[in-house]
Formats: structure tokens, sequence, C-alpha cells
């Protein structure tokens, strides 16, 4: 099988493309990718560009896995988590191309990374887990109270609420949006232009400061989010 997740180094850029050709979603395969090539990234480069396949950032977490047993289910995401954190901590600057559909972990991607370029279009972003009946887990809350907008911070986590491109500007998911098809070349541009004035050793000390408290809590709450995760049934 094609490795879901590829990495190229483009001078000072790691461009690092997600296509699993389906949905995006993020699979045991997809997580490991991640964590790997963001890791890689923060060695080998002074930004990081993450973009989707077109039409699909990521539909979330592989529901056949998070529906096959909790044990499964808690595994998947612990590595989902883990991506989360990697990008959340990176000692470089991380910009998303969200090429389309970002649901569920999908939309925590987005709340993990910097800068995050949108596609103009009919799509979807959203923390949509109460909505299948998967509690929000904790280390997502302590994320999503630091990047979304405070007015919409309810309507997106408990009440599930999806949002448009626009809307989800407004509410914290996305910096701003282009042309579907210039996505990929806006985000590359935008992590150059970063690495190009950024200090590295400035923005790593600035991220420990930024991120440090952050990030622990989002450790310590993956830990009860482990310990009392579960999948409700649908019903009927």
């Amino acid at each position: 099988m094609t490795d879901p997740v590829r990495y190229e180094l483009d001078g000072d850029v790691a461009v690092i493309t997600i296509d699993d050709g389906k949905a995006n979603a993020v699979s045991h395969a997809v997580a490991t990718g991640l964590i790997d090539a963001v890791g890689r990234a923060g060695e080998e480069a002074k930004a990081a560009a993450v973009i989707g396949r077109p039409g699909r950032f990521s539909a979330g977490f592989d529901l056949g896995v998070m529906t096959s047993g909790l044990d499964n289910a808690r595994d998947l995401l612990r590595a989902g988590a883990e991506a989360s954190i990697q990008i959340h901590r990176a000692p470089i600057p991380v910009v998303l191309g969200v090429t389309g559909h970002a649901l569920a972990m999908g939309a925590i991607l987005l709340l993990s990374a910097d800068t995050r370029i949108g596609a103009e279009g009919a799509y979807k972003i959203g923390l949509v887990e109460v909505s299948i009946g998967i509690p929000v887990p904790r280390f997502v809350d302590v994320l999503a109270r630091t990047r979304l907008d405070p007015t919409h911070l309810n309507r997106a986590v408990a009440l599930a609420e999806v949002f448009d491109p626009q809307g989800a500007v407004d509410a914290g998911y996305l910096d701003r949006l282009v042309p579907a098809d210039d996505v990929p070349a806006a985000a590359v541009d935008e992590a150059r232009r970063l690495a190009a004035y950024v200090q590295p050793r400035a923005f790593r000390a600035t991220r420990e400061i930024a991120r440090g408290d952050t990030t622990a809590a989002m450790r310590d709450g993956l830990v009860a989010d482990l310990s009392d995760f579960f999948v409700e049934p649908p019903e009927g």
C-alpha cells in the first residue's frame, strides 16, 4: 500500500502531503506518518506545510477502527492525539493547506497548527464528535480554548456545529481562504515566508513559553481521555 503521508524537503520548507486516495481518514498509518514527518521537519527544515488531497483535508478518525472495540478506539485516539501534539509543539512554524472537508480529528489538526489556509468552496469543518456518539476528548477541549473564538466555542465543541469555510474563518479554524486550486502553493509560499524571517532559536524558545503549558495540559487530558473514552452506538 502506498504511504498515505509523503514528505519532501523543498529548500528550507518541508512539504508534507496527506493522501490516502479516499477521504484522508486518520488511521494509524496517517497518524504515525504525520508524527514522523513533522518530527523530521523539525530537524531538517525551518517551516513545514501540511497539505491534504483535493477536496479532502481529513474526514476524521477511521470509523472502522473507532467502532471495532474500545481497545482499538483508544489506541487510535492516542495516535491521533500524539499527531496533534506533535504539530502543536513543533519547533518550527507549521502551515496547513486545507483542501476541503476537515471533520473531527481533521478539525483537531487545524486547531494544532500555526497558520491554516483554506480553500474557497462548499465543504465542511467542525468537531462533529458529539453528533456521532463520541465525547470530545479533554485534550481537544484544551486546544480548542486556545484557538477558537470564545463566542463560537460552545457551539463548536458541545453542540458539534459544522461550519462552511467563511464560518470556519470566523470561528477560528482557518486563517484565510484562497481559490481551491491555489491552496497547495499558498501553503508552501506561506511556509517559505515564515522560514525566511523567523529565527529558529528564538522560535523554539518562544514555542515552549507560549505552548508548553498547553501541551502539558493536553497530555494530562489525554491520560484521562484514555481511561474513560467510549463510543456511543447510534440509536435505532
